[in-house]
């Protein structure tokens, strides 16, 4: 009875400390991810994104080389099947996400790009209601329609109370990042791979691409301040916000730990008022529609997990 009683508390501890561990983690990348659209809207106001790109994913492929150094794990061997799906998540989840964010960045006023590109919870919800089976899928659907009902109106109301007045292709490539961010949400914790072998590979992927459509454009390279933020961007919220994710999701799953994530449009939202972007007052009705439907969505989904 006693050794049982032992065995409970060492198991309690154990998930207390690997949960207060995945918030901390989740916590560190918020508070990146929160810089991404301020500085990136910087950079692209005299830089093709292009260039942007390349030096964020340079800045992110040195970060995940350090990690994957310093980790000290020996590489297992490993089948094409098996390492099929890895790199299949990684290039969606970093490359899709990254590329995709960028070019509405540049396509739409960013304000309205960076809110459309983080309904990547309510996507994630919309897939727990068809393939898991939560506690209350109608509040958790509602909450997922009132968040996309926002982005309608961020949309409408963003610029002169018309529809679609950046190019239609932002619009597109906003919804596309948030699909692959979600997609990488939902499957990164589910994969034994580590973050680091998980991501270095993509990032590397990237910056020949990146590369290459540099290179094809074929203008000046930015140096000084304007090439330190984009090693930034790469490092900061691309590197290392996407391995604080990655760990937190491992170390915590979905639950209270996405309730910390869904707090970013908050504060990149906040940043990018303060840097000089405005939303209508529709725009904001549905700014405040997405952030507090990605904030119900998470906690019903934590509420969800400690019930269980």
């Amino acid at each position: 009875m006693v050794e049982r009683r032992h065995r409970a508390q060492c198991q309690f501890f154990r998930h207390g400390s690997g949960s207060i561990s995945a918030l901390v983690f989740a916590t560190g990348a918020v508070a990146l991810w929160s810089t991404n659209a301020l500085v990136g809207k910087s950079l692209l106001a005299g830089h093709p994104v292009s260039q942007v790109q390349f030096l964020q994913f340079v800045g992110a492929a040195l970060v995940f080389a350090v990690i994957r150094l310093r980790s000290g794990e020996k590489a297992a061997a490993v089948t094409a099947n098996t390492a099929l799906m890895p790199l299949a998540v990684g290039l969606i989840g970093l490359v899709g996400t990254m590329v995709l964010q960028y070019v509405a960045f540049a396509s739409m006023p960013v304000i309205e790009a960076n809110l459309v590109a983080y309904t990547w919870p309510l996507m994630v919800a919309a897939a727990v209601i068809a393939f898991d089976n939560p506690r209350r899928p109608v509040l958790l659907g509602l909450a997922a329609a009132l968040g996309f009902v926002g982005v309608a109106l961020v949309i409408s109301g963003g610029r002169d109370r018309t529809w679609f007045q950046g190019d239609l292709a932002g619009y597109l490539a906003a919804f596309g990042s948030a699909l692959c961010m979600a997609f990488y949400s939902v499957m990164v914790g589910r994969l034994t791979t580590s973050p680091d072998r998980l991501l270095l590979p993509s990032s590397l992927v990237g910056v020949a691409l990146t590369l290459i459509w540099s290179a094809r454009e074929g203008v000046a390279w930015p140096t000084g301040v304007d090439l330190a933020l984009g090693l930034y961007l790469g490092a900061g919220p691309m590197g290392l916000g996407y391995y604080f994710w990655s760990r937190a999701l491992k170390l915590g799953g979905s639950g209270k730990v996405a309730v910390v994530a869904y707090l970013t449009p908050i504060a990149s939202t906040l940043l990018l008022t303060l840097s000089g972007e405005r939303l209508t007052t529709t725009a904001i009705a549905g700014a405040i529609l997405v952030i507090g439907s990605c904030v119900a969505v998470g906690l019903e989904r934590s509420e969800a997990q400690d019930y269980v």
